[in-house]
């Protein structure tokens, strides 16, 4: 992990950061479990890195090295998806951006590998009038659910995200600090929250997403990059892969009868027996005797009808 504290860059004490966060937004997309601001819950989740940007280049530096618009945060008022690329465009971290408080821009990843992220950002911070600084230990994070988020001390913010199809909030609490209430409220069930984000189509670390993925692969072109912000490092292949309009493989949310056992690694077959593709996440849960599936289908097999074990026929939903 990146030295706690670490800073890195130019400190400096000129004009701010033009970044007023307002109070975070909801998701206004329907949600398949409606979550009442009385019915908090929290999803555990791994301990992220954090990273700060702050000084009068760290918007445009940090858009020079991510996929999102970051000058979006000033509006938008939650949590926003992004890419850290490599040079071909191949996914190096998939990480979590927002304003914090007081203007500056935090960096939030949690996967494997993510203590690789302060290196990566810091590597082309040469002349630029920003800092850097590794803050994961300054801070807490936890998820809740739920329309509007719990009440907070002074000293910690919430911001709007929506991590596996239900509306919640990120909760940003100075490590250390007690409290009692948030601490009470109870845990989703993981198997409902795994279905969930299975049948929603939302790519996990681990299971969808890995190191050296194109972005577009698994859908993030429509979440995590934008087109029209002007350049950043892996740009110009992902440019290409739009105006292609085609990638190899494409991630696909799909359903199978229940009564089928599969799992991640399957196989799926065209009719002719030649492969289709491959199984990434199976829900653990069922509804209406339909399970909901993940799979990467190459490009030419997205159109074909595709079987499991060359019999078990696989309803194609559509694109992740």
């Amino acid at each position: 992990m990146a030295n706690p504290g670490h800073r890195r860059g130019l400190r400096t004490h000129g004009r701010p950061l033009h970044l007023r966060p307002r109070r975070p937004r909801l998701f206004s997309r329907r949600q398949s479990l409606p979550v009442n601001s009385t019915d908090w819950k929290r999803l555990p989740l791994p301990s992220p890195v954090l990273i700060e940007a702050r000084g009068p280049d760290a918007v445009r530096y940090l858009n020079g090295q991510l996929t999102q618009d970051v000058r979006l945060l000033d509006s938008s008022g939650k949590a926003l998806p992004a890419c850290v690329t490599d040079a071909k465009g191949r996914l190096q971290f998939r990480v979590f951006i927002h304003a914090a408080v007081d203007g500056a821009i935090r960096v939030a990843c949690e996967h494997a590998g993510a203590d690789e992220l302060f290196a990566r950002l810091d590597r082309y911070l040469i002349a630029d009038d920003a800092a850097l600084e590794d803050i994961t230990t300054a801070w807490t994070r936890l998820h809740v659910t739920g329309d509007e988020p719990p009440p907070l001390p002074a000293d910690a913010y919430a911001v709007s995200i929506n991590r596996f199809g239900v509306e919640g909030w990120d909760l940003w609490l100075p490590a250390g600090s007690c409290h009692e209430t948030l601490d009470r409220l109870p845990f989703w069930n993981p198997d409902e929250t795994e279905t969930l984000r299975i049948t929603a189509g939302i790519p996990l670390w681990g299971s969808e997403l890995s190191t050296g993925l194109l972005p577009p692969e698994a859908g993030l072109d429509r979440t995590d990059i934008s087109y029209a912000k002007g350049c950043y490092i892996g740009q110009e292949v992902i440019s290409r892969i739009k105006s292609a309009g085609k990638v190899n493989r494409r991630l696909m949310r799909m359903s199978l009868d229940d009564s089928i056992s599969c799992q991640p690694g399957d196989l799926l077959l065209e009719a002719d027996g030649k492969e289709a593709g491959q199984i990434t996440s199976v829900a653990p849960q069922s509804l209406a005797g339909r399970r909901s599936l993940l799979a990467y289908l190459k490009r030419n097999s997205v159109d074909q009808p595709v079987f499991l074990n060359s019999s078990a026929p696989v309803t194609v939903i559509g694109k992740a």
